[in-house]
């Protein structure tokens, strides 16, 4: 709209031409909002309100006369207040560049005064009270022209190389560098110890793989060896489980052959010779009883005493057959032709020793011989008993009987 005018928000808009001010004040102050200028009968003017700096380097002398350069950098600004706006309007308004340099020469001069009364060691080792002390001496100052400060900061001091910063700075040097020495030696210790220890435990894991591996080449090699030895031993075993069958098979076979022998031709070949032993042994009797009937020519006596004799005989050989080992083939009818052998055997006997008597009667009687030459007359020799035979064909004999 004509005639309205509104300041930037950093901006102090200034109004004159007519009684507006405060408290005498030769101009209207507005901020933060816009206001009617009449024209050509009001004037406008803008003064900044934002942050401007100022750098101070100014050369100080110490309580201990020791010249210091100093160096600082000022913040500073036109007030928020109306009354700081119009003293500063009316100071800086035409030029408002003249605020840095009369901000910095107020401040030199106050620096200078400060550390004047300050030593350089409370200068060096206490910045900020320096710039506290500064910053009040200066804040009555700063108010009259209309100007706060925000902050002062002490950017260097040097003591134009005379040394004596850096020899008072020499103790802490050492002391720091001796830590740093020390620091650093027992860095060095502890990254050499860590160092030891990461290589003893890089051995330790080799030997331990190296363990390991043994442990498992060993493990393979007795698996291959097994696996190399398992097909022969395999084979071994079964050769030896074949000739275990075959060793047992032909022991068999010859306890089965001697059994057959035993059957076949041994006890034949003893039921034989028992028989012939029989034989002679009735033959024998016969002869005795020869001799008995001649010696008494008594064949009445001789007959009766066979007839006698012949259930003794049959006995007897009975009992040579009692301890003989007799395998009875066919049950009851074997048993049957056992004793009708034995019946026969005795008549064979019996006839046997008849005809001898027959003919022992058709010799000369032995009354018409010489005396000389009559045989001593004997008496009946018995058979022979069963113990007597049981030495030839009894079970001592061993013999045995197939019917």
């Amino acid at each position: 709209m004509f005639g309205y005018r509104v300041p930037r928000p950093d901006e102090a808009m200034l109004v004159s031409g007519g009684k507006f001010g405060r408290n005498g004040a030769p101009f209207k102050v507005v901020t933060g909002h816009g206001s009617f200028v009449t024209p050509f009968i009001r004037k406008v003017n803008f003064l900044t309100l934002s942050m401007t700096e100022a750098e101070v380097s100014e050369t100080c002398v110490t309580r201990q006369g020791i010249s210091l350069n100093v160096r600082a950098v000022i913040a500073f600004k036109v007030g928020n207040d109306e009354e700081s706006i119009v003293n500063a309007g009316q100071r800086f308004l035409s030029d408002q560049d003249q605020m840095s340099t009369l901000t910095g020469r107020i401040f030199a001069g106050h620096l200078r005064s400060i550390i004047g009364s300050m030593t350089v060691e409370e200068i060096v080792t206490e910045r900020q009270k320096l710039a506290t002390e500064v910053l009040d001496g200066s804040k009555t100052e700063m108010a009259k022209i209309g100007l706060t400060v925000d902050s002062l900061q002490i950017q260097s001091i040097d003591d134009n190389n005379i040394g004596y910063i850096d020899a008072m700075a020499a103790p802490h040097n050492a002391a720091i560098q001796r830590q740093a020495q020390i620091a650093q030696a027992q860095a060095n210790q502890a990254s050499a110890e860590a160092q030891q220890q990461s290589q003893r435990a890089q051995a330790e894991y080799a030997r331990q793989t190296s363990i390991v591996q043994a442990q498992y080449k060993a493990e393979v090699d007795k698996a291959q060896s097994e696996a190399a030895q398992a097909g022969p031993l395999a084979q071994a075993q079964a050769t030896m489980a074949v000739l275990s069958a075959q060793a047992e098979l032909a022991q068999r076979q010859s306890e089965l052959r001697q059994r057959q022998l035993v059957a076949e031709v041994i006890r034949p070949a003893e039921a034989e010779a028992e028989k012939v032993r029989i034989l002679a042994l009735a033959d024998a009797k016969r002869v005795t009883m020869q001799a008995e009937a001649a010696a008494s020519h008594n064949r009445v006596a001789l007959d009766r005493m066979l007839i006698e004799q012949l259930p003794q005989i049959v006995r007897e050989a009975a009992a040579g057959l009692a301890g003989a080992n007799v395998s009875v083939l066919n049950g009851a009818e074997g048993l049957s032709e056992i004793a009708a052998g034995l019946v026969a055997q005795g008549l064979t006997i019996l006839d046997s020793v008849k005809k001898g008597m027959a003919g022992a009667t058709d010799a000369p009687p032995e009354e018409d011989k010489p005396e000389e030459d009559k045989p001593e007359e004997a008496a009946p020799a018995a058979l022979p008993s069963a113990a007597d035979r049981g030495g030839r064909g009894g079970a001592g004999g061993g013999r045995s009987y197939r019917v």
